[in-house]
């Protein structure tokens, strides 16, 4: 384990530039530090790009897709390029779930089995959209003799910026996407966790994509990503992050009329009926808020139980929760790692002191191990109510709010799971066909899990209201990246 430890830490420390039109680019002697958030140690630094890198990786991505050596190309050698990215990646698959360890703290195995693995998932499905995105004939009922088809033309350059929670599978999904869809791409990572993106990169280049398809620019926020998503000579946004960034983006789009998908915030509800299935409902509802530290955007943070299976659940539910170690993702067995950084620590525990100070009942956690890194300890809250500020905002940490329901209607119950601003996903657990498609058909949620959790690439992901526009994954999500063309044509 230290070998591939080591090794990742060599690569990582490698990183200090762009890549862009193909080939790696010094950065200005402006530098952004990158920590570790299990150990708080410098572990590297990437160019604090801005305007100039933007505009030059802008450039290089129209080239290619005007020159149409990308969107031209023919479907079968775009789906075997995209199948050879995804072979490298699971070729490097130990030293990639090694680098999104230590740069963003996710355990180890949850990495290379999840983060590393769905990223390959997600690479290996677009893959087979090139040759799969067709438009249609349509009937045309004007006088004459006419043929009337659509086409799904790809948009152009496509802005790509990506969240510091799940990096990896974040950035290969809509980089597979937007390239399936004949796109081509600027990449601009988070800064906190950015170097799993400049790594894809590297295999990028190594598989022979043509240069200028696929553009990294490193930097913050507020120089890179507001260059990059202002930029006129970008036609497409994919933002995945918070909901307070996607506005300013969205605002900021509004000028030159960019094409814009944004994936935001959530606070999902789990909903967990009389007749469910506890040995199963129990560890699903705790990984699906504690998972990553409750770093997801889907975290399913408020918790609705019925009363009669209160006691026994919340049980079973403090027991699983009080055996999950928090650590280094590092470490064997650790199944919690740290929170990406201080000032996320720092948030969360004002939340936690928030719903103490409210009212709040805690029944486990509400602390911070001792030492270096940035964790928190699982944490429940029973006692809730929908007027407190923890049930109301994204935590965005290990922080479960329960409340309770009885035997009330499932039409009061679904309008208790939809009060929020957010309708990113929701969870039912239930026996019952009935209550299970009943709260589907209610829920004002993109994503609704019955009996378990995952993702699906053949189903959109996205959601309602405040969490965000548009929707990644399936269809839906490669034809983001296109404009639909009608054409009729006489004979």
């Amino acid at each position: 384990m230290s070998t591939i430890f080591n090794k990742a830490l060599d690569r990582i420390g490698s990183y200090q530039g762009h890549f862009i039109n193909g080939a790696w680019r010094d950065g200005t002697d402006d530098t952004i530090p990158v920590v570790d958030p299990a150990t708080e140690q410098v572990i590297g630094a990437i160019a604090a790009g801005g305007a100039a890198e933007v505009d030059e990786a802008v450039n290089a991505a129209r080239k290619a897709f005007e020159c149409r050596a990308w969107s031209a190309m023919p479907a079968a050698e775009r789906e075997r390029l995209l199948l050879c990215l995804a072979d490298m990646v699971e070729a490097e698959q130990d030293e990639i779930a090694a680098i999104e360890t230590i740069d963003n703290g996710i355990p180890y195995g949850v990495s290379r089995r999840m983060a590393v693995g769905s990223a390959i998932s997600a690479i290996r499905y677009h893959a087979g959209w090139p040759r799969r995105l067709t438009g249609e004939s349509v009937p045309v009922s004007v006088p004459g003799n006419w043929h009337g088809y659509t086409t799904h033309d790809p948009l152009g350059a496509a802005a790509l910026i990506v969240p510091w929670n799940a990096p990896f599978p974040i950035t290969c999904t809509k980089v597979s996407a937007a390239l399936a869809a004949g796109c081509t791409v600027v990449l601009k990572p988070a800064e906190l966790a950015p170097m799993s993106g400049l790594r894809l990169a590297e295999l990028v280049a190594k598989a022979g994509f043509p240069a200028g398809v696929m553009n990294v620019v490193t930097g913050l926020g507020a120089q890179a990503g507001a260059a990059l998503v202002e930029h006129a000579g970008v036609d497409k946004i994919s933002f995945t992050g918070s909901t307070a960034t996607g506005k300013d983006i969205l605002r900021r789009s509004v000028d030159s009329l960019k094409r814009v998908s944004l994936e935001l915030g959530g606070k999902s509800a789990s909903i967990v009926f009389a007749d469910a299935d506890l040995a199963k409902a129990i560890p699903g509802v705790a990984m699906g808020i504690f998972g990553n530290s409750g770093q997801v955007c889907a975290a399913g943070s408020r918790l609705f139980l019925h009363e009669v299976i209160f006691d026994k659940f919340i049980e079973g539910l403090v027991a699983f929760t009080q055996k999950l170690t928090v650590g280094p993702g590092m470490q064997d067995n650790v199944a919690l790692g740290p929170l990406i950084s201080a000032p996320q620590r720092d948030k969360v525990m004002g939340y936690i002191e928030a719903g103490l100070k409210q009212g709040a009942t805690l029944i486990t956690g509400g602390d911070a191990p001792s030492g270096k890194g940035y964790f928190v300890n699982p944490t429940i809250f029973v006692d809730t109510n929908p007027g407190m500020t923890i049930v109301r905002e994204e935590i965005f940490g290990p922080v479960l709010s329960v409340m309770t329901f009885n035997d009330d209607s499932i039409d009061d119950l679904a309008a208790r799971a939809n009060d929020s601003i957010y309708g990113l996903s929701a969870y039912v657990w239930t026996s019952s066909l009935a209550n299970a498609h009943a709260m589907a058909r209610k829920l004002r949620s993109g994503s609704i899990k019955i009996n378990g959790a995952g993702m699906e690439f053949a189903l959109p992901f996205g959601g309602f209201r405040q969490s965000g526009m548009g929707r990644e994954h399936g269809r839906h999500g490669v034809e983001a990246f296109t404009e639909t063309k009608a054409v009729m044509m006489g004979w």
